[in-house]
């Protein structure tokens, strides 16, 4: 199938490395560090998939985290380090080299080429472009189809059957994707490929077929990639887009004869690649890495740098965006956010729930500061029915004034692991000091959450929660700190797709 290998290995690698953290109570307990120890273990799946293991650690960087210190950079370093050594030893491909697709064109390129390379760019940006918003509208419509969504193995039938059609008459195509590249990169003047498939086309005095078979090759994994992507498989996108952007790249080098196709190839890869994932050096350095020629980095640099602005220009967000949206992730891209917001020039209070959602996380403190423990438990059950990690119940007194909030998970640590020692009908303490023998739960409350005046621009908004990790924001009344809402983030993530898309 048109699928990559880079998906399954990281996620194998992530499984791992959350696997050996937790056994230290330093990693589990700590979500923060959690997460560093993820982006490492992120960055050695690339390594193995690839032989790229500087690669790895900037595609973790680039893509991956959001929250990368110092600190994570040299264990990132180290772990990808040791996974690239692991992969030498067991020597897998056979050449005792990490270089997957290693190439000697013994040739360089002039000015004129950097033309060449930008034609190179525009069409992997395009590509890029039209893959994300076609694999995006294509997710969206059929996978919502009651048939695919109850059967997915269907949908994997389906989509083999299609690549079965479309590849196996294409000698080019029939290989699997790894196979492709090699034999797309190959150098002509080199004795060891002359014997070759594809040199021995272009060889010849009439090579329209191979021409054809280049064009029909490049469409087909447009094609066959925007139906593939996202379905109920391990996979990831990077080989198919080097399979299509090597096919162009080929393709266009059969027209420009001073230096070997197979370069035009390589920097094509690149191109297709960053306009399909935006991304910029970890793909400059894991295609410097995959073929091991350093003399090519700037014809790489142009087009992928082409690519990302093309691809940008007709969709900002990357295909990995795209797939969070699908999937129904709360993730937030802050500095997208803030442009998305911005042109629609609303306040806060376009995100404060229904009255009846505030009626049902809202808790009224009595003034003696404390509530009947059978209230919380009924406030409780509420917040399970909704179904959100991130909900909590937000206390107030008197005229609606902001006292405190307590979360769904401390509330509930705090009734089954402290409540079995007290009464079922005894009351419970939120606010204040507690007496000796009074069932306290003022210590789980968090006295000073966040908020925000309701008549702030959103961007304050989406600012605050991309940059302070928030999870939920309250909002308050100008000059009054009256609350009239709570946002949480999945709102906030749910109201920014409404708005793209």
């Amino acid at each position: 199938m048109s699928l990559g290998k880079e998906g399954p290995f990281v996620h194998i690698s992530t499984c791992v490395g959350w696997l050996v953290a937790r056994l230290f109570p330093k990693y589990r307990d700590n979500g923060r560090k959690m997460r560093e120890m993820l982006s490492a273990a992120c960055a050695s799946g690339i390594s193995v998939a690839f032989g790229a293991p500087i690669g790895g650690v900037l595609f973790s960087y680039e893509e991956i985290s959001t929250y990368f210190p110092r600190k994570v950079l040299w264990r990132t370093f180290l772990c990808s380090m040791a996974g690239a050594i692991v992969l030498k030893a067991l020597n897998p491909h056979g050449t005792g080299k990490l270089v997957l697709f290693e190439a000697h064109y013994g040739t360089s390129y002039s000015a004129i080429h950097y033309l060449v390379f930008v034609v190179l760019g525009i069409a992997g940006g395009v590509f890029g472009g039209l893959f994300c918003k076609l694999n995006f509208i294509w997710s969206r419509w059929f996978r919502s189809l009651r048939l695919i969504k109850q059967h997915p193995v269907l949908e994997v039938f389906l989509v083999v059957l299609m690549t079965a059609l479309m590849q196996y008459p294409n000698p080019i195509t029939r290989g699997p994707g790894d196979a492709i590249i090699k034999h797309l990169l190959v150098d002509c003047k080199d004795e060891a490929s002359a014997d070759s498939w594809a040199c021995r086309n272009e060889a010849s005095d009439s090579n329209w077929p191979y021409v054809g078979f280049l064009i029909y090759g490049t469409l087909t994994k447009l094609f066959l990639t925007i139906i593939t992507f996202g379905i109920k498989v391990p996979s990831g996108i990077i080989i198919p887009s080097l399979d299509a952007g090597a096919l162009f790249g080929r393709l266009i080098g059969q027209w420009i004869g001073t230096i070997s196709p197979g370069i035009f190839a390589m920097v094509g890869a690149a191109a297709f690649l960053a306009g399909v994932s935006r991304m910029t050096i970890s793909l400059c350095v894991i295609m410097i890495e995959l073929t091991g020629e350093l003399e090519y980095v700037l014809p790489h640099m142009i087009a992928i740098l082409v690519a990302k602005w093309v691809a940008d220009a007709l969709g900002k967000e990357s295909v990995y965006d795209l797939a969070q949206t699908v999937l129904g992730h709360p993730f937030l891209d802050g500095e997208q956010a803030v442009h998305v917001v911005q042109r629609q020039g609303v306040l806060a209070e376009e995100l404060i729930p229904p009255k009846h959602t505030m009626d049902e996380i809202t808790v009224v403190v009595p003034p003696n500061n404390k509530i009947p423990r059978r209230y919380l438990e009924a406030k409780l059950l509420q917040l399970k029915s909704r179904g959100l990690l991130d909900a909590g119940l937000v206390l107030v007194q008197g005229q609606s004034m902001l006292q405190g909030y307590i979360a769904e998970g401390e509330l509930e640590f705090g009734l089954d692991a402290i409540g079995p020692l007290y009464p079922k009908d005894c009351e419970i303490r939120m606010l204040g000091n507690a007496e000796e023998g009074e069932f306290d739960l003022s210590n789980f409350v968090d006295r000073t959450p966040l908020s925000i005046c309701a008549n702030a621009p959103l961007e304050y908004v989406v600012e605050m929660f991309a940059k302070l990790g928030l999870r939920h924001l309250m909002v308050t009344q100008e000059g009054t700190h009256q609350l009239v809402g709570v946002i949480i983030k999945k709102r906030l993530v749910a109201y920014l797709d409404q708005v793209k898309h």
